[in-house]
């Protein structure tokens, strides 16, 4: 009894605001660490294009590869923290290599010049930003899953603050993203990219700081399953343990030259997919019943659907971004943004939007009239789309310089943002009732791959409007608005018709879901 009494008092003592510390702990983590990612995202390109001279088509490579392994690689992280090393672990390696990465990247060498029509390059500059990259991807395969379901072990399943404090936890994510691209934009295309780039990595060094100072709130709830595991022998006189770390070293090497190497990356995704592909189409047929199928074949029909939506969005760091800086007066309600500043908009929405979201969703809910989960992703999918017929009509209507007022470029990120939150909060939720039990974890992983794909397809899709550039500025604003125009109202289009035809599937769709909301 007493032992029971003296359990409730420690509980009680270690929370606050009626949360456990140890969410605040993962949320200030969380927080700096999309601090440091968005903080680098949204100067990528620029800083390729303007600094180094690499043509559209070249930046645009390196960030399709990047943002794809970026959201490849927590999948494995995930499953090595899970059979291995344990969350903690997993977050403290990762943030480690994710500050090493983005302090790597301050180091800008010299411009790149024009010296008799061809571009001089520091080649062993963008060797370090080649490595500096990638350890960021390795960095954030071992953070980002981990950190997430740490969040998630702080809750009994039957808590009913678990909802909240995942909310609590997601605006942290926000929170960082927002300032990061105020803040990282404004330092990066004003005084230098190396105090954007460097201003990212000490954000980082703050989120690993406060996870480490903050291991006890957490309980032993991030430590390995079982730690005697990781002192079995591993490669060679190596342990388990050291032999991850060493293996994560090694992928850092090869993701380093991949990197370099685009057509590689693009081999691999698409082995990938036809690999998943293929294995679900002989899991559906041989291991299982009709229901079963219909809502796995329901589950793959949203999850192909998601690559349009997200190729759609992840336009914000490729031809967003270039859009921002070459052809958009920047002035907004009398204040000089930068064009790595705009990405802050989508932060920005979140705030505005989320809230109302889920009162609006629990209201419908209430009285029978909630859309379905097919309705909902045609929603998020058609909203991609006019995002994209914003800029299109904004076009029509450019300034005496040749340039679109800022609030069409606004507007556009408002109808992404609430297009996301029609799509994104319902997908991962759409996995974990749809999928067979045996395959949950299997579709998790399709699903990120999914997202994965799709990033790299986004820099494809750019490509389409690249741009010749003079030292990374264009020479005739009107061309440069006549290619994006014609690119944009291609993807109000698609986003439209994509969603038009998930719209109409969507009564058959709900029929083959038997049931799951």
């Amino acid at each position: 009894m007493s032992e029971i009494a003296s359990t409730a008092a420690v509980d009680s003592a270690d929370e606050f605001l009626g949360h456990p510390r140890g969410l605040y702990v993962c949320f200030a983590t969380e927080m700096w660490e999309r601090f440091s990612f968005y903080g680098m995202k949204y100067l990528l390109l620029l800083y390729l294009t303007k600094y180094h001279l690499f043509t559209d088509s070249m930046g645009l490579d390196v960030l399709g590869s990047y943002a794809a392994l970026v959201y490849a690689m927590p999948v494995i992280g995930g499953l090595l923290a899970d059979r291995y090393l344990g969350m903690r672990k997993a977050v403290v390696f990762g943030g480690l290599c994710l500050v090493a990465g983005h302090l790597g990247m301050a180091f800008e060498g010299q411009a790149a010049s024009n010296v008799q029509g061809e571009v001089v390059r520091d080649d062993f500059a963008l060797q370090v930003f080649y490595f500096s990259l990638a350890l960021i991807v390795i960095g954030v395969g071992f953070l980002k899953p981990n950190i997430s379901t740490i969040v998630g072990q702080l809750y009994s399943k039957e808590d009913v603050r678990r909802d909240s404090g995942f909310t609590i936890f997601y605006m942290g994510i926000n929170i960082g993203s927002f300032t990061a691209t105020l803040l990282c934009g404004y330092l990066g295309e004003t005084y230098g990219w190396a105090y954007g780039f460097g201003a990212a990595g000490i954000g980082m060094l703050f989120g690993l700081a406060t996870f480490l100072h903050g291991q006890k709130h957490l309980h032993g709830h991030a430590e390995p399953h079982d730690p005697e595991l990781l002192k079995q022998p591993g490669l060679g006189p190596l342990n388990k343990e050291i032999t991850i770390y060493l293996g994560a070293l090694v992928a850092v090497f090869a993701v380093w030259q991949m990197l370099q190497y685009h057509a590689v990356v693009e081999a691999t995704l698409n082995t990938l997919a036809l690999v998943v592909l293929a294995g679900l189409a002989w899991f559906l047929t041989q291991r299982c019943n009709k229901v079963e199928r219909e809502r796995m074949f329901v589950l793959i029909v949203l999850t192909i659907s998601t690559v349009v939506f997200w190729a759609l969005f992840e336009q914000s760091a490729a031809s967003m971004t270039l859009y921002a800086d070459r052809v958009l007066d920047r002035n907004l309600l009398g204040v000089e943004l930068t064009a790595a500043q705009f990405g802050s908009m989508n932060a920005f929405f979140i705030f505005l939007f989320a809230p109302f979201f889920a009162m609006a969703w629990t209201w419908l809910g209430r009285h029978g009239l909630e859309p379905t989960t097919p309705v909902k992703f045609a929603l998020g999918i058609a909203q991609a789309g006019l995002g994209f017929g914003a800029l299109v009509l904004g076009a029509t209507m450019p300034d005496e310089t040749g340039r679109v007022a800022a609030i069409w470029l606004v507007l556009a990120y408002m109808l992404h943002t609430t297009g996301e939150l029609c799509l994104s909060p319902v997908g991962l939720s759409a996995v974990t009732k749809l999928a067979v039990p045996s395959v949950v974890g299997v579709m998790m992983g399709a699903w990120f791959l999914a997202t994965a794909y799709s990033e790299f397809v986004a820099a494809q899709i750019a490509k389409l409007a690249a741009i010749p550039t003079e030292n990374g500025v264009v020479a005739d604003v009107a061309t440069a608005l006549a290619s994006y125009t014609a690119l944009f109202e291609d993807l109000m289009w698609l986003g439209l018709g994509v969603g038009g035809v998930v719209l109409l599937l969507s009564p058959l769709l709900k029929k083959l879901m038997h049931g799951v909301h």
